[in-house]
């Protein structure tokens, strides 16, 4: 296992595969910088590293596009397999299989250092030298509402009565030179917890922290439940805890190798406009709203500080890599739990996190003597009672014959094994828990954070007898082991 404690040596690594490409070339912060984030998203491209922003040169400031985003064919996942360290080889469901592992041990807390040895604390900035504009904060897309410094970062705050430490990621966007305008839905739990500050009577303290170790914004976009601590988990993850440090002006530990961490408070009724933004469902919204504002107290920063930067919209970018690959994972911790019989979970990255597929065991039928319908009403309860039902909306349950990572296979078995018939093929739920991103939402759905859920039955073992099921054609199943190995062995003297 290799622990990557910083972004730096995650860049280090990431540098040793071919996957950081340094861009020292002046680019402009403004729309530049964000369109050649884009298009490494297209080409699964090195992930930029910008070294030489407009206005800001001579700074050593930096940014990092695409942190965790897809790499080329030989590595495909090595950003997010390495944020949890895994080697870059790794396959979806190894990363998918750790993070679950990691749900059922329990979470190691964090190491407390002293200031003197945490490197964010190198530039502290107080009083009248807070200036969110120091740093090259980009204007990501044509139709943005301003320039976003959190789109990769981690925001830390806990309850009043200090029982609960929440790590999320969120958007922020720059309102001017000490404040930041903040989305904080209520139904998430960085909006629950600043109700409770809300009902004290109390702005809720706050730190954002940006450029952290690799595998914090991971952990922060898992729909973990409410009352854990995701700095406790990623010490299960790793097997040690991470180390924090006390903020400045509130009373928060933060990454001690974080290159920028914000502290302040988040108001009790100011509000500035915030937005458009592009998101992750894929499309370019509209317009901005008024938002909280998140006035700052504190920012410290490490000398050459590195802005990690997400350019959100169409797949596949780190919501979902992240989200898709986190919230399988925590899904497949649930069902394991409750005993039923699941082989793997993926959310295939292509469908934006809005279709989530679950492979059980082919021996399910006999093994539960449940039919299919049994087995899809169970798996809904588990997965639609809790926060990860809100990334869930679409839902494919196959039998692990089919390579639930593979897109194509996906599509095959939807394809041919789903009945049109809604009493055989496809199983409507209530409305439950959603995003209200997505954008087929009406208004009502988007304000009650609640939508209607749907799984898809794509299971063969309740309607075949043993010994009769339709097998799939592939290339394992259809020729002998023999006539296997001569062809691969021989692949390339046919002239290939």
């Amino acid at each position: 296992m290799n622990h990557l404690r910083s972004l730096r040596e995650y860049i280090a690594e990431l540098d040793k595969i071919g996957e950081i490409q340094r861009i020292d070339a002046e680019v402009d912060w403004n729309l530049e910088v964000g369109a050649i984030i884009r298009r490494s998203y297209d080409l699964q491209a090195p992930a930029p590293l910008f070294t030489n922003l407009t206005g800001y040169s001579g700074s050593g400031f930096r940014l990092l596009g695409a942190p965790v985003a897809l790499s080329n064919p030989r590595h495909r996942l090595a950003r997010l397999a390495l944020s949890v360290g895994l080697p870059p080889e790794a396959t979806g469901q190894q990363i998918v299989d750790r993070l679950a592992d990691a749900r059922a041990k329990p979470g190691i807390p964090p190491v407390v250092v002293a200031a003197e040895a945490a490197p964010c604390k190198q530039n502290i900035l107080l009083g009248d030298d807070i200036d969110l504009l120091k740093f090259p904060t980009p204007w990501i897309h044509g139709n943005d509402g301003g320039r976003y410094i959190q789109t990769f970062g981690t925001n830390i705050a806990k309850t009043p009565d200090g029982t609960w430490t929440n790590w999320s990621v969120n958007r922020m966007m720059i309102h001017d030179r000490n404040r930041l305008a903040c989305l904080i839905p209520r139904s998430q739990q960085l909006g629950i917890i600043r109700a409770l500050w809300t009902e004290r009577g109390e702005p809720m303290p706050i730190a954002l922290a940006l450029g952290t170790e690799p595998g914090l914004p991971i952990v922060g976009g898992m729909p973990l439940p409410a009352g854990m601590d995701e700095s406790h988990y990623l010490g299960a993850v790793f097997g040690e805890g991470i180390e924090l440090v006390p903020a400045e002006t509130v009373d928060i530990l933060v990454p001690a190798t974080a290159e920028i961490v914000i502290e302040g408070f988040v108001s009790l009724d100011e509000t500035a406009m915030e937005g458009p933004f592009n998101e992750y469902p894929g499309y370019n919204s509209s317009e901005g709203s008024p938002k909280p504002v998140f006035t700052v107290t504190a920012i410290t920063h490490r000398d050459g500080a590195i802005l990690p930067v997400v350019a959100a919209g169409p797949p596949v970018e780190e919501d979902d890599t992240v989200i898709g690959t986190t919230a399988a994972a925590e899904i497949l911790y649930l069902l394991r739990e409750a005993r039923l019989p699941v082989s793997s979970t993926w959310y295939n990255f292509e469908a934006a996190v809005h279709w989530l597929t679950v492979a059980v065991r082919q021996d399910w039928h006999e093994s539960t003597g449940l039919g299919s319908h049994e087995l899809v009403d169970k798996i809904a309860d588990v997965i639609f009672s809790g926060p990860a039902a809100v990334h869930a909306p679409k839902i494919l349950l196959v039998e692990d014959d089919v390579d639930i990572t593979d897109l194509a296979d996906v599509v095959w078995a939807f394809a041919t094994r789903s009945h049109p018939d809604v009493d055989r093929g496809a199983f409507h739920y209530p409305p439950e828990l959603t995003d209200p991103l997505t954008v087929y939402l009406n208004d009502e759905e988007k304000h009650s954070f609640a939508a209607g859920k749907v799984i898809y039955n794509c299971l063969f073992a309740d309607l075949f007898p043993q010994g009769r099921r339709p097998v799939k054609g592939s290339y394992r199943n259809g020729w002998p082991a023999e006539i296997q190995e001569r062809v691969l062995s021989r692949w390339e003297e046919y002239g290939y």
